[in-house]
């Protein structure tokens, strides 16, 4: 339960990351689904989960999914920005 937590966590804070990319679409989309990640997290928790395929159960593991799109797209561009940085200095 720890780990799927921690992953809750850092797809909470995505949302920021296309902020910050600059794709407010792709901020409000998950945004919406990070209210049914909750929603199905706490349903799960302190009810029974809900039957697979119903819609929490879509919009947890979709949230899931577009938080890993978004790290995996802000780790290329600090890498990218890096880059860049390190060849001016030379």
């Amino acid at each position: 339960m720890g780990i799927i937590l921690m992953f809750m966590l850092l797809a909470s804070v995505t949302p920021f990351l296309f902020l910050q990319l600059k794709k407010t679409v792709l901020a409000l989309v998950h945004t919406i689904l990070l209210v049914g990640m909750w929603l199905y997290f706490f349903e799960a928790v302190f009810q029974t989960a809900p039957a697979a395929f119903s819609i929490s159960w879509l919009m947890f593991y979709a949230s899931l999914f577009a938080a890993e799109v978004g790290w995996v797209m802000f780790i290329i561009r600090m890498v990218k920005t890096s880059g860049v940085a390190q060849e001016s200095y030379q």
